[in-house]
């Protein structure tokens, strides 16, 4: 019998990636050179934000979507913290409330006004303290509103209740600093990565953990939890230091599925999936590239469609919800890309090619919507649900009703499990060590500088005083 070979059919297949024209991009725009590893950039379906480089405290832009073109160096800025913002995370049900982390130790709460900003917003509506550590990660819980997650690098994760503006629950089971947090898809379930190798599953209400994987031969950077297929991917480093991505099972992580290497460069591999499409993206950090695989159920797991090159490295890049892509184009997936040397923050959409005009039900299923399913009292009493579908063969057009209210409160000792977050502060690391030890170093210097400046003034004034009195006075 001859040999055949073996195509695969897959409506993805001829999936393209399309950056938007230079008037459709936002130019001029400071961004961040911190080499902390986060996106720096969060998008929704009423407005763009994106970490900026600032002295003196941190800042973030607030630019709406329509708002194109460039931006003007004196544009209005979110710049409360004392500190630089590590991360920041649109509100998912709520579309003008942003939450940023900052290192200053606190967590904070932003509401934009209608329109945007029209000047620079220094008094957040919530400030939560409850890390003694810098705070690199925040994350929305996916189908509740007003529950929020922090991690800090005093290797804790706080669950933050913002309708009483306090924490409710901590989860201590990382013994070195956190790398990356994914809810599922019903929010029950919390995965995360820690620079102590190990992946882990945890229930986030109990802090059980309910596996634990201790990544040996593949070091584990990023995780994402694959929608309802109960497995997880993870992107990282294989011993030979090469870029890999693993699959597991979340009900067991004694072995990975499959472990596939992409290639040898050294920048972070970023992980996204789509639910709706089954497809999985994969974006290096320093370089421009963006490969995208479907997901089966079935052996070999990860299909390799297609990949999106440019020759402008990225810094980091924002996701577009689903209810704010133009389906009229058949796009089903767009990135924001943080181009650091140019300034520029460029739209990438993914599209599937169709002749037809009309509404494509295939490449479109119900997606979770803006509306909670649940309130925060329900999911900490233990109830999960799935989140709340919507259709969008109308187009996103109706805006959420819920209004968020901060609570009123006083600054107080922070108390959770028994123990107070303020005053139980772990050892510093080594590497916290040495970054204060340098700063110390370089202050330092800059004293001695001004010692220097000022004694060769006085110097200065000394000369000028006795050349005054050798003046010959006047009979």
């Amino acid at each position: 019998m001859s040999w055949r070979p073996q195509y695969r059919s897959s409506k993805f297949r001829n999936v393209y990636g399309k950056a938007a024209s230079r008037e459709h991009c936002f130019d001029g725009i400071p961004i961040t050179k911190n080499v902390h590893d986060n996106h720096f950039c969060a998008v929704n379906a009423r407005f763009l934000a994106i970490v900026t480089e600032s002295a003196g405290g941190g800042s973030f832009l607030v630019i709406p979507l329509e708002q194109t073109g460039r931006i003007e160096p004196n544009y209005p800025k979110v710049c409360g913290h004392q500190g630089n913002v590590l991360d920041i995370k649109w509100n998912p049900f709520i579309e003008n409330i942003i939450a940023s982390c900052s290192e200053d130790t606190s967590v904070r709460i932003w509401e934009i006004p209608e329109g945007g900003l029209k000047r620079n917003m220094t008094e957040a509506v919530l400030e939560l303290y409850g890390h003694s550590r810098r705070v690199g990660i925040v994350e929305w819980h996916p189908t509740t509103n007003n529950i929020l997650l922090s991690a800090g690098y005093d290797y804790k994760v706080l669950i933050w209740n913002l309708d009483v503006g306090e924490p409710v629950k901590m989860i201590d089971c990382h013994t070195d600093v956190i790398l990356c947090m994914s809810f599922n898809t019903d929010g029950s379930l919390l995965a995360t990565t820690c620079k102590d190798k190990k992946l882990r599953v945890v229930e986030p209400r109990s802090g059980r953990v309910l596996q634990e994987a201790s990544c040996k031969n593949h070091r584990v950077n990023r995780v994402v939890f694959l929608g309802s297929t109960k497995r997880l991917l993870t992107t990282g480093v294989s011993r030979w230091n090469t870029r890999q991505i693993a699959l597991w099972d979340q009900e067991d992580l004694s072995m990975p599925l499959i472990e596939e290497e992409i290639d040898g460069l050294s920048g972070l591999l970023f992980p996204f999936y789509d639910a709706d499409t089954h497809m999985l993206y994969l974006a290096g950090k320093g370089d421009g590239n963006i490969r995208y695989y479907e997901i089966g159920s079935e052996k070999p797991y990860l299909s390799y469609l297609m990949e999106f090159r440019s020759p402008a490295p990225q810094k980091g890049l924002g996701v577009m919800p689903k209810h704010g892509l133009d389906v009229s184009a058949c796009e089903v997936f767009r990135f924001y890309k943080l181009i650091t040397l140019k300034g520029l923050i460029e739209p990438i959409s993914m599209i599937v090619p169709r002749r037809s005009e009309t509404y494509q039900e295939d490449i479109y299923p119900m997606t979770p919507g803006t509306e909670p399913a649940l309130t925060p009292d329900e999911w900490l009493s233990g109830v999960n649900r799935d989140p709340i579908l919507m259709s969008l063969k109308e187009g996103y057009k109706r805006n959420s009703k819920i209004v968020f209210k901060a609570p009123v409160r006083e600054k107080k000792s922070v108390v959770v499990n028994g123990i107070d977050l303020l005053e139980n502060v772990p050892p510093r690391t080594e590497n916290e060590l040495l970054r204060m030890f340098f700063r110390q170093q370089d202050e330092i210097r800059r004293l001695k500088d001004e010692l220097s400046q000022k004694d060769i003034r006085i110097r200065q004034l000394q000369l000028e005083l006795k050349n005054f009195r050798n003046i010959p006075k006047n009979n």
